[in-house]
């Protein structure tokens, strides 16, 4: 299995453990992870920043148009000119693959699906995280054979890097 994924539900520290498993690395990884905008303690929207310091904003209550999640408006802009360009990116040069995440937000990109797809397909190992729910794209990804799920929670959110960080390291010593 060459892609990870850590599945779970919003706020239970997916990008989190992402962010700790980078610290351990060693390796050219590249990508994107996503956080949270927050105004006066409420989250307003999500920032999507690039492994290569670019940030842009994913999503935020103040965008207006179509593509929404709950009261977020979703910019498809700076998830292709961020998000998708450093995917395309970490294809060419980088060790491993960030992606965080294969949601809701994300996938109104169809620039963005072809990518992921490309990435998922590509020799490079990919580390993504993607939500519980989702539409038949997300559920194609969980279902590939080249996948292997971690379902984080709680309760073993804190273990899942000592089972995640090997696979991981392993399949950039071969």
């Amino acid at each position: 299995m060459k892609n990870i994924l850590i599945c779970g539900p919003p706020g239970v520290g997916k990008t989190t453990l992402i962010k700790k498993i980078l610290k351990e690395l060693k390796l050219r990884v590249g990508g994107f992870y996503t956080e949270e905008i927050k105004e006066s303690g409420n989250r307003v929207g999500f920032k999507i920043i690039s492994l290569a310091h670019q940030e842009g904003v994913l999503a935020h209550i103040n965008i207006q148009g179509p593509k929404r999640v709950g009261r977020y408006g979703v910019n498809i802009y700076d998830l292709e000119n961020i998000g998708v360009k450093s995917l395309d990116q970490a294809l060419k040069v980088d060790d491993l693959i960030i992606i965080d995440e294969i949601g809701k937000m994300e996938i109104f990109s169809d620039k963005f699906k072809e990518k992921v797809r490309e990435c998922l397909n590509s020799e490079k190992p990919v580390l993504s995280t993607i939500g519980i729910g989702g539409d038949k794209f997300t559920s194609q990804i969980k279902e590939r054979d080249d996948v292997i799920i971690f379902k984080i929670n709680l309760k073993n959110r804190d273990e899942l890097m000592e089972r995640i960080l090997p696979l991981i390291l392993r399949k950039n010593l071969r």
